[in-house]
């Protein structure tokens, strides 16, 4: 049997996901227009910088910071940020990007994860049309972007996701 086009991107999005740095999750995206990988991203240090798993700690962790807050504190740059720096808005305007999040402690998927308040707003600055996100290997959630700007979370004065 054939696998979907959407599970096709998520394996690739998946697989993007191994080469991630970060102790807590590690995240893959990739950015897909009429077929076309435009480019790929994961989450960790930026380029020059030490990465948590070089250095054995996550501080985020370390003082015991909820997901979703305090990302001043991380090292990392989202896998989702990574993926739009690599590539044009011209070119992902009305793109759709896939995500995909492993469990660095036992090599599972994530289920049920999203993009932080951060990354949504990229996202949509970047003109990205719909996020795929994979919740297990057959399963998976379609969100149209345009619902961010509806539904506009930073307002609801809760954090994390």
């Amino acid at each position: 049997m054939r696998v979907s086009k959407e599970n096709y991107y998520l394996d690739i999005a998946q697989t993007v996901a191994e080469r991630s740095t970060c102790l807590r999750k590690r995240y893959g995206a990739i950015i897909v227009k009429n077929d076309v990988i435009l480019s790929t991203g994961y989450n960790g240090a930026p380029r020059g910088r030490k990465n948590c798993c070089d250095l054995g700690q996550c501080m985020r962790d370390k003082l015991n910071i909820p997901r979703g807050e305090r990302y001043e504190l991380c090292r990392s740059v989202h896998s989702e940020q990574n993926a739009i720096i690599a590539a044009s808005r011209e070119q992902m305007l009305g793109a759709t990007l896939y995500m995909a999040c492993i469990d660095p402690a036992d090599g599972s998927l994530v289920p049920g994860t999203s993009s932080c308040m951060m990354c949504k707003r990229v996202i949509l600055n970047a003109g990205i049309a719909k996020v795929v996100i994979r919740d297990t290997k057959e399963d998976f959630r379609v969100i149209e972007t345009s619902e961010w700007i509806t539904d506009d979370d930073s307002l609801s004065g809760k954090f994390g996701y």
